[in-house]
């Protein structure tokens, strides 16, 4: 929880938000996408979600180049939502 707590001194991830989505769509399996720059706290991120809501939370690594960039593959995974994590000069909240 250390790095997820560093992470966002820094951005803004709007992890309730997120929470509150999942709890709306009734999720029960989520796919949550990074940019390069936030991978290194994917499983500190997906564990937070998990523990908070009680869903399977499955991690792509592969590129994200922006909200177009959406993981293809994905038939058969019973995937309710997907979630990316970008980060630009934009988002910081210091």
């Amino acid at each position: 929880m250390n790095k997820l707590k560093e992470i966002q001194k820094t951005y803004d991830l709007e992890l309730e938000r997120v929470l509150d989505s999942i709890k709306q769509n009734k999720c029960r399996r989520v796919l949550i996408q990074f940019a390069d720059g936030l991978k290194p706290y994917a499983t500190e991120i997906a564990d937070y979600i998990e523990e908070k809501t009680g869903i399977e939370v499955l991690i792509w690594l592969g590129s994200c180049y922006g909200a177009c960039d959406i993981p293809v593959g994905l038939e058969g995974l019973n995937i309710d939502l997907i979630i990316q994590f970008g980060h630009n000069s934009m988002m910081p909240t210091y």
